[in-house]
């Protein structure tokens, strides 16, 4: 009987009920969410565990005819997640099925068939195939595997970026705000949080890892270390559904799954790209995380795992370390495999070949390594490996044109494969191109990775330029006579105009899925790339043509596109010209310290931004004084339109006012999305500047964590303003300063409807010198208990607060949810009395609190000695106590 339920369980698995308001691949990605073939972001996979299967006392008989249903009843349309694994927590209905006399024949059934359970899930999850499951090299997975930098993340932030770019601006961010979650705790609240998590949406680009952490979670549950309270596991890959293309499905079974009409207990992982985020509908979602990758740390941990010989792991660290374009790809687990299968052949013994620095010489390193397994294994030889190479790469051009990541059998007819021969077309390049068999048995092809992809596509429209004399982006119909029929042209092709015109369709991308392609595209012209490829092809023209009219073009481009991602694009398309004339000369200003001095082309200032974003050295902070002079007013605002990618921007001592306000609510606005801190301390922008300013903070794109408005002119006015933007868009800020301004209890009661707000993650708040009353701390107290789980730091140093004001602040720390850690009272007008209060709410609930500062309050021996004593008492954890006599 335990087989047949949990046989029915697998048939729900098969019963995905067609939807038939799908649409052709070839119009563009489906606006309708049970479109299956999409175009750039393909579902991946997920992981539902169910705590009670009570529901499946009864087997549900799902019909073709009349259960389908929209999933945009419930969600927005969107494309679809990949897989899914259920877990059941309890057996109860089990119970009720099994039709034996003995309970403990029950039990001992039940205990057979979950060992028997857990038995095939190790087995099936136990190694970890970097490359494909076919015929890559299978490693253990615990062996290698390597903690990924998993964070929770905002339901609905979404970006339809090139995910290389979106990986480069992850690299860019600080790490400091963000609390790592272990793929294990994924169901786990963070400390402070109170509330269960029953639906878990993890989202992440191609290749950084989603699928390995769920691997990984199923393994640890199999082999009986973690989620032990996990009755049973089943992992749904959603990708097999790609194969069904020409069926009518639903997916009711999942729709109820998510929105709990199904298994209401169940816990459910969804994983997907950023794309198809929005598929589940946020209301549905307790949790939403995001798959980082590797930070620093475990980019070399992964290394040292993967590398068995430490010396050798070492120096490929770095070499890594010495490029920073290959070490920020790093942040991608599948660049890290394919940078450790080709270094550690090219380090590990004598070569006469130059060591990979850019991403085109490390993938092209990777082509010829896998071409040559292909020799070694001896497969039937029926196309050379140049002609393999030209109609692989013809299918990845196509497809990165159409925006396609998963391709079909008549995708490979298209360009010359025969499908009765894919295998040995896969098996020619190994880990590079795979195919995978689903549900019915049907075959979906793709790259191991898109930027694999991206560099096939470019060495296909170089080949063509080389051996065939084709512009791929300029095909006239006769141009197309003359390859149907073989024909030669003796009209000459110019690289240059190759290049421009793949320059001018990467800029006409908005999403920037050309940057990689031309990034490679430029690489392979360079005379060393031509050395490298004569090892497995025939190379009939030779790119000896002079680069410089392309390096000219994209310094020309460079000066016009008002871009950021672009610009530095062009600058890493310059680095794999070999051309380093803009960043050497900037680097030399940046040295001398005479940048300021000069006043810089839009150029110039783009190649500052490249600079400081490839730097080794990580930038903490970016003070535009340091780039413009004092005499440069009028060229500070425009210049911070440049340089807002560096993400933190400190305007100390800038001269802005209020007037100039509108032009950097302009400049911000641009681009919302990329600003983490904000310096205008010491600046009269006043109430009108923080009005225009507001409208940055309430834009939905804006990710600004850090304002300083210390001494800034601002009245409880301005406080209205900043209120309303915060209220409508609260959940990013986490760090606010406001001291030194005419605030008064008004103004703070302003911000208290912040802070109150449960979506609010405010962590440090400094009012210092406010004009901040009794009054204002009560309600500042009234907030803080209502949503008293974020706030560490709260500076209320040099205001009118008095012992009734502190007896309102304890009435907080009181609170066991309360995590606030730092607290400033200087100079407040606090007495014994209220020590004796602050004593005592620290004795009831001995929280968070380690630094207490009561300078310049008129303070008693008693009150002194009674806090003295709580730090010098081991079950507090006060740590510091500041108590200088009133001055």
């Amino acid at each position: 009987m335990i087989r047949r339920i949990i046989e029915s369980v697998l048939e729900i698995r098969f019963c995905f009920i067609m939807d038939d308001t799908q649409t052709s691949r070839d119009e563009g990605v489906s606006p309708g969410c049970s479109s299956f073939q999409q175009k750039r972001s393909e579902p991946e996979s997920s992981c539902v565990s169910m705590r009670s299967d009570a529901s499946m006392g009864r087997i549900i008989d799902f019909k073709s005819g009349d259960t389908q249903t929209d999933l945009s009843s419930v969600q927005q349309k969107r494309p679809e997640p990949e897989s899914s694994c259920v877990s059941m927590r309890s057996d109860a209905s089990v119970n009720q099925t099994l039709d034996y006399k003995s309970e403990d024949t029950k039990t001992e059934l039940r205990r057979e068939v979950l060992k028997m359970f857990r038995s095939n899930l190790m087995k099936k999850f136990k190694c970890l195939y970097e490359g494909t499951a076919t015929q890559g090299n299978p490693t253990l997975l615990n062996e290698i595997y390597t903690e990924l930098y998993i964070t929770e993340s905002e339901s609905g932030e979404f970006s339809n970026e090139h995910e290389v770019r979106q990986i480069e601006t992850q690299s860019r961010r600080t790490a400091t705000e963000d609390t790592a979650i272990k793929c294990n705790d994924i169901f786990r609240p963070l400390p402070g949080q109170d509330k269960a998590i029953r639906t878990v949406l993890t989202k992440g680009v191609a290749g950084i890892g989603k699928t390995v952490s769920v691997q990984k979670f199923i393994l640890d549950w199999a082999e009986g270390k973690e989620n032990q309270d996990v009755q049973l596991i089943f992992p749904l890959p959603f990708r097999e559904i790609n194969l069904m293309k020409d069926k009518i499905l639903s997916l009711f079974l999942l729709t109820n799954l998510i929105v709990g009409n199904l298994l209401p207990s169940a816990l459910i992982w969804i994983t997907s790209r950023p794309a198809a985020a929005d598929l589940v509908p946020s209301e549905c979602v307790h949790r939403v995380t995001e798959v980082r990758g590797f930070n620093d740390p475990q980019k070399e941990e992964y290394f040292r795992k993967r590398i068995s010989d430490q010396s050798l792991a070492d120096r490929i660290i770095s070499h890594l370390k010495s490029s920073r374009s290959l070490y920020i790809m790093c942040h991608i687990p599948v660049f890290c495999w394919i940078s450790a299968a080709v270094l550690e052949k090219m380090l590990s013994r004598a070569e006469t070949g130059e060591i990979p620095k850019t991403l085109t010489q490390m993938y092209t390193h990777f082509l010829i390594l896998q071409t040559n397994i292909k020799r070694e294994k001896d497969y039937e030889k029926k196309v050379t490996d140049e002609d393999m190479i030209l109609k692989l790469g013809k299918v990845a051009f196509q497809q990165l044109v159409k925006g396609n990541l998963i391709f079909y059998e008549e995708d490979l007819r298209e360009c010359g494969i025969d499908v009765t021969e894919a295998s040995v077309y896969s098996g020619l390049c190994t880990q590079i191109f795979r195919e995978e068999f689903g549900l019915y048995q049907g075959k979906v092809f793709c790259f191991v990775h898109l930027s694999i992809q991206e560099h096939l596509a470019a060495l296909y429209v170089h080949l063509s330029w080389t051996n065939h004399n084709r512009n791929v982006f300029e095909q006239s119909l006769w141009s197309k006579v003359k390859d149907w029929f073989k024909l030669n042209s003796s009209e000459h092709v110019s690289l240059s105009d190759l290049h421009q015109r793949a320059v001018d369709e990467a800029l006409q991308s908005k999403n920037g899925h050309l940057d990689l392609f031309l990034r490679f595209l430029l690489g392979l012209s360079v005379e060393s790339h031509q050395i490298l490829l004569r090892q497995i092809m025939m190379l009939k023209k030779s790119s000896s043509d002079s680069n410089e009219e392309t390096v000219e073009y994209i310094k020309k481009k460079i000066r016009i596109i008002d871009s950021p991602e672009k610009s530095i694009n062009l600058f890493h398309c310059l680095n794999e010209l070999g051309d380093h004339s803009l960043v050497e000369e900037i680097q030399q200003y940046l040295k001398s310290g005479t940048i300021k001095n000069n006043k810089l082309s839009s150029s110039q200032w783009s190649a500052v931004v490249f600079v400081l974003l490839t730097s080794e050295k990580k930038l903490d902070e970016f003070d535009i004084n340091e780039f413009v002079g004092e005499n440069n007013k009028a060229e500070k605002l425009k210049v911070l339109q440049y340089l807002l990618p560096v993400i933190k921007v400190h305007l100390s001592d800038c001269g802005v006012t209020y007037e100039d306000c509108a032009a950097l609510t302009s400049v911000l606005r641009s681009n919302p999305s990329q600003l983490r801190e904000l310096d205008l301390n010491n600046k009269k922008i006043r109430d009108l500047g923080i009005r225009l300013l507001s409208i940055v903070l309430e834009d939905p794109q804006c990710k600004l964590e850090i304002v300083w408005l210390m001494k800034c002119g601002v009245t409880d006015e301005g406080c209205a303003a900043l209120t309303s933007a915060l209220r409508s868009n609260p959940s990013h800020l986490r760090y606010l300063d406001l001291c030194v301004n005419k605030l008064g209890d008004s103004g703070l009661m302003f911000i208290c409807s912040v802070l109150e707000d449960p979506h609010c993650k405010l962590e440090k708040l400094w009012l210092m010198k406010c004009g901040v009353t009794d009054e204002g701390c009560a309600a500042l107290t009234s907030a803080l208990r209502s949503n008293p789980s974020h706030l560490r730091q709260l500076d209320l140093s040099v205001n009118k607060l008095g012992d009734s004001g502190l007896t309102f602040i304890c009435s907080v720390l009181e609170d066991p949810h309360c995590k606030l850690e730092t607290l400033w009272l200087m100079k407040c007008g606090v007495t014994d009395e209220g020590c004796a209060a602050l004593t005592s709410a620290l004795r009831s609930n001995p929280s968070q609190l380690r630094q207490l500062d009561l300078s310049g309050n008129k303070l008693g021996e008693s009150g002194v000695k009674l806090l003295s004593d709580l730090k010098d008492d081991p079950h507090y954890k006060l740590e510091t106590f500041s108590h200088y006599p009133q001055y």
